[in-house]
């Protein structure tokens, strides 16, 4: 089971970042958290690698509805956007939100899981029409 949506939008790294920020918002997420994956390996272990962003979007009605449904769902939360380089192109990858269904197994999970991923979507399509 696929468990992402990814696009490759034109852009740099930097441009990209921004673009997805904006994108997400509009779409009404939040970024509650921030990891520099490439910056945490480079000072915790001398590892060199490609940059790798994970930014952690909220959504805080959907995330009310999904841990209405199941407090356990917090676990699965937030909705992880991932944005990182393969080679010379920018690389953008969001959960896809039907796992919260699948991995609960709460069917009143579905409708949150559904919005979550028509926005995601919203957000990830932009990017390809020069959000970045």
């Amino acid at each position: 089971m696929p468990y992402d949506r990814t696009v490759k939008p034109a852009g740099t790294f930097e441009e990209t970042v921004e673009a997805v920020r904006r994108e997400l918002a509009d779409q009404g997420f939040g970024i509650l958290t921030e990891i520099d994956v490439q910056a945490t390996l480079k000072a915790k272990l001398g590892h060199d690698m490609e940059p790798y962003l994970i930014l952690g979007a909220c959504n805080p009605p959907l995330a009310r509805q999904a841990l209405d449904a199941d407090r356990s769902v917090g676990l699965l939360l937030p909705c992880n956007v991932v944005v990182r380089t393969e080679g010379d192109q920018v690389v953008v990858q969001a959960i896809d939100p039907s796992t919260m269904v699948a991995l609960t197994g709460v069917d009143a999970m579905a409708p949150v899981a559904d919005e979550a991923a028509r926005r995601l979507d919203a957000a990830l399509a932009r990017l390809m029409e020069g959000g970045a």
